[in-house]
């Protein structure tokens, strides 16, 4: 079974938080809310709750993830920016509902990667539920979106998550409607940005 933290979701209570930092650092599955959607997280460097995660949204090993950053500092630790213009672009619109897809450093697990363009997902979300869970956490989160098989959007209702979920997962955070929409998806690799998916986030600046 798994547990079931109500999270105030403006004034999030630091005591839930660090209860949901504990059970990441010992291998949990979490369900946790973004600025998007309802995501699925764990440890960056944990295969089994990786493979866990697989399962749950039945994806193969060439399934793109996402790290779930809490700052632009971070994302220096993980990723490669080609170039100055890249960095004040990214500065602009994080945190915000975009995942940056980025040349990947030696930190990012290679299972993680793309197979062939050694590229990773990151994301910096607005909602202060992920934005303090990754403040305490001081590490990347190791995310996607909770997209059921057979399904086309994210489930938006924690009762209903774990309901589905309970016996998957070891924890599902409430932390209220966060929206249903995936973000939008710029790709940095080059000197130029390319829009990939035109979503929750606003393409022009990056057009």
């Amino acid at each position: 079974m798994s547990q079931f933290f109500q999270i105030h979701p403006e004034n999030p209570q630091l005591r839930l938080i660090h209860q949901t930092v504990d059970m990441l650092h010992k291998g949990a599955v979490i369900v946790y809310p973004t600025d998007s959607a309802y995501a699925l997280g764990c440890h960056l460097g944990d295969k089994k709750a990786l493979d866990r995660i697989r399962r749950i949204r039945e994806v193969s090993s060439r399934h793109n993830f996402t790290l779930m950053c809490r700052d632009l500092s971070e994302i220096s630790t993980y990723a490669k920016l080609a170039n100055n213009s890249l960095y004040r672009s990214l500065n602009a619109h994080t945190p915000g509902p975009y995942t940056f897809i980025l040349k990947a450093t030696s930190e990012v697990p290679r299972r993680m990667m793309h197979p062939k363009k050694r590229t990773i997902g990151i994301r910096v979300p607005s909602n202060p539920i992920a934005h303090v869970l990754l403040e305490e956490y001081r590490e990347p989160i190791m995310s996607t979106t909770l997209i059921l098989p057979g399904d086309s959007m994210p489930l938006t209702d924690p009762y209903d998550i774990r309901e589905l979920l309970e016996h998957q997962v070891d924890l599902v955070i409430d932390g209220g409607y966060c929206g249903l929409e995936p973000t939008t998806v710029v790709d940095m690799t080059d000197e130029i940005p390319v829009v990939t998916r035109r979503r929750e986030g606003d393409p022009t600046p990056f057009e």
